[in-house]
């Protein structure tokens, strides 16, 4: 069973508090009596050692002295001559008049005197006696006073048993006093000991569960408060250290994504090409081995294989300079030539090129909502943007042959719309038409000879420049976009 470092530490300090105040009462059963009789000889011999140093044969000058060593510590003198005749006792010094000496009864014996061979041959000895007629023990100390007169001072050891008991009963009062004080004491310091350390505990848990949001309040500055301090910067530290490591993991799963994704679109590439390769390098090379085993023989013939192994080539070219355009956009290696220009007059000119085009496929053809509007970019490169979007209008315009260019001013963009009247493209293929080789219609691509690069091309540019781009479903066809600055 998991036991808390708090019931630990309550349960430690008041096992010590009770065997401290347990073994307070054991001592003080055992040695204070003794220690108790021992203080009381040494008192006995102090005033014995007074007596001696101010007894004289006369009694009147030193009655008051013996009252007040009577009075005061509870002793009983007896002072007797060689012939064992009291000369001064406690008992009976109101009795009899202690300067008439013959008037004092022989040898009173009221306690067991000391024979004088122990009083010669001890200073101070000491001796158990009892008064039989009070029926009490007395400790006596006996003693040869410098005159040669006997003394005699005891004390009850009643009395000393009676203090013992009540020293012993008071203490044990005050020892349970002290047990219960103790506990509450405990109690509240263990608490208050403890709740820093718990309160550690929960931190470092919580830490240990990548939350780092608790800290610790410092409210001292011992080694608690200190390893506080310490806890709160490593919480810090970690934290930081894990948002950047969770950062980078995030950056590193994305340029793993961006690498798969590119791998992915190497490999669709690379297949592209060589699809769009492979048609063309075909029909080359079955017309030409016509051409050259004579397969016809008439002159129309052989100009309708030449003008096809043309065609071919031609798509081929086309594709190769599309191949290297994107290549060097994506590349990064493409430098922008920023110049200022009339969108405008650069709309006319592209439009002069294709009136040709447009008259042969009887395209109905409405600039009149372009503005004159000076934009800021890469003339050649809108230039390109512009004849891919014309010749996607061109390629997928339906029936109705209707083409419509729009320029717009917004804030500090201008934005160029061209609208083609035509089949709509499916809303889940709108994002992917600007991907390289992306067909949404292959066999008509195929007819009319697009790459599927044009559109991929104005991507790459306009990331370049940072402008927007994109197209939308209209009624009536499709409106392709982009922007420039102003």
């Amino acid at each position: 069973m998991k036991v808390s470092i708090k019931t630990k530490l309550f349960i430690g300090v008041t096992c010590l508090v009770v065997f401290f105040v347990s073994f307070s009462i054991i001592l003080n059963s055992y040695f204070l009596e003794p220690y108790y009789i021992s203080q009381k000889k040494n008192m006995l011999i102090k005033n014995t050692q007074y007596i001696d140093s101010i007894y004289k044969d006369n009694f009147q000058n030193i009655y008051f002295e013996f009252e007040q060593m009577e009075r005061n510590n509870g002793i009983h003198i007896t002072i007797v001559d060689n012939d064992n005749n009291i000369l001064y006792d406690t008992t009976l010094k109101r009795t009899y008049d202690p300067r008439n000496i013959k008037k004092l009864p022989q040898q009173v014996n009221i306690i067991e005197q000391f024979d004088d061979q122990e009083l010669s041959s001890e200073k101070f000895p000491f001796k158990i006696a009892r008064d039989k007629r009070l029926n009490t023990d007395f400790l006596c100390l006996g003693h040869l006073l410098n005159n040669g007169d006997k003394l005699l001072l005891s004390i009850p050891l009643q009395e000393i048993t009676e203090s013992v008991n009540i020293s012993n009963k008071f203490l044990m009062l005050i020892g349970l006093f002290t047990i219960l004080i103790g506990i509450l004491a405990t109690l509240i310091y263990s608490k208050k000991f403890t709740d820093p350390i718990l309160k550690l505990n929960e931190i470092t848990k919580n830490m240990s569960k990548l939350d780092f949001s608790s800290k610790y309040i410092v409210t001292s500055q011992d080694e608690i408060g200190e390893l506080g301090k310490n806890i709160n910067f490593l919480s810090e530290q970690l934290d930081i250290s894990i948002n950047e490591l969770k950062e980078k993991n995030k950056n590193l799963r994305a340029d793993i994504e961006k690498e798969r994704a590119l791998d992915e679109m190497r490999k669709g590439f690379i297949a592209n090409v060589s699809h769009e390769l492979k048609t063309p390098i075909s029909v080359i090379q079955g017309y030409a081995e016509g051409l050259k085993i004579n397969v016809i023989e008439d002159e129309e013939s052989k100009i309708f294989y030449c003008d096809v192994i043309v065609n071919e080539a031609k798509k081929m070219n086309q594709l190769v300079k599309n191949l290297l355009n994107l290549s060097l956009i994506d590349s990064g290696n493409s430098e922008l030539e920023i110049s200022t220009f009339n969108i405008s007059e650069l709309i006319e000119e592209l439009v002069n090129k294709f009136l040709p085009i447009f008259k042969e496929k009887q395209v109905k053809l409405d600039r009149s909502k372009v503005k004159e509007l000076m934009v800021s970019g890469d003339k050649l490169m809108i230039e390109q943007i512009l004849v891919n979007y014309i010749n996607n209008a061109l390629n997928h315009i339906n029936e109705k042959r209707e083409i419509i260019l729009d320029t717009s001013r917004n804030e500090n963009k201008v934005r160029v719309t061209m609208f083609n009247s035509g089949e709509q493209i499916p809303e889940e293929d709108i994002d992917k038409v600007w991907q390289s080789f992306y067909k949404v219609d292959k066999a008509r691509t195929r007819t009319y000879g697009g790459t599927g690069l044009g559109l991929s091309i104005v991507a790459g540019i306009q990331k370049l420049h940072g402008n927007n781009y994109g197209l939308r479903n209209v009624k009536g066809g499709i409106e392709f976009w982009f922007e420039v600055d102003t």
